[in-house]
């Protein structure tokens, strides 16, 4: 079965163990997140369920989580605006998340077993790949997992837990500006950067850079300068 992605025009395979909720919400967060659905933009239940190929029960369900996460705010008798983020918000965002993901770094550096640094090693390559065709879904998804694999091995759940939540009320309306202009693949490649670090003990080389890659939250993955 395949799920019709009303955005980017392909059809995206669904997952047997993947609700048709949770996909729908998924594409459609990360195109919010990635500024391909603009703050503003006026999104219906018909007419996302027409796109999508679906009934409206599965795409109100992912609308009314969105409206949850803060992604969307429903208006009467229209459907569900997409709402913004200030820029004050996000560099709130950006500072909590520096101070809860860049110190553990530190305590992380040295202890990569084979298995984790494999893995995280896919998802860097899975992270440049995506980000070069533009799937901004797969990109997200794997940068997600990215992060939190990284801080799984501190093994502080509660961590996890709080970085988890605060990465998906993260917006990077510049993001799919950087994939038309190549922008993005030199912040991508600092996942792999990341992981030679980590292995080679650099701790504070490692915090270092943590710091610098979550600062792109705030700068050109969101649209603005970092100079």
């Amino acid at each position: 079965m395949t799920l019709q992605d009303p955005l980017s025009g392909f059809a995206a395979p669904l997952a047997p163990a993947e609700s048709l909720r949770e996909q729908i919400e998924d594409q459609l967060s990360a195109r919010i997140v990635a500024g391909e659905i603009p703050p503003g933009r006026v999104l219906t239940v018909p007419r996302l369920a027409g796109d999508f190929g679906v009934s409206a029960t599965p795409v109100r369900e992912a609308m009314l989580n969105l409206t949850r996460r803060g992604f969307l705010a429903p208006i009467r008798n229209r459907g569900f605006a997409v709402t913004e983020v200030s820029r004050d918000e996000l560099n709130e965002l950006c500072e909590v998340r520096m101070l809860l993901e860049a110190p553990p770094m530190r305590h992380i550096a040295g202890r990569l077993d084979e298995t984790a640094a494999a893995e995280l090693r896919v998802l860097a390559d899975r992270i440049v790949a995506a980000g070069r065709a533009g799937h901004f879904a797969e990109f997200l998804a794997a940068d997600t997992a990215f992060h939190l694999r990284v801080l799984e091995v501190s093994g502080n759940r509660t961590l996890l837990g709080v970085v988890r939540e605060l990465r998906q009320q993260t917006r990077l309306v510049g993001l799919a500006h950087l994939v038309e202009s190549d922008a993005l693949m030199p912040t991508a490649l600092e996942h792999a950067q990341l992981v030679d670090l980590l292995i080679a003990g650099d701790g504070a080389g490692a915090e270092a850079l943590m710091r610098r890659h979550i600062g792109h939250v705030g700068g050109i993955w969101s649209g603005r300068d970092e100079s």
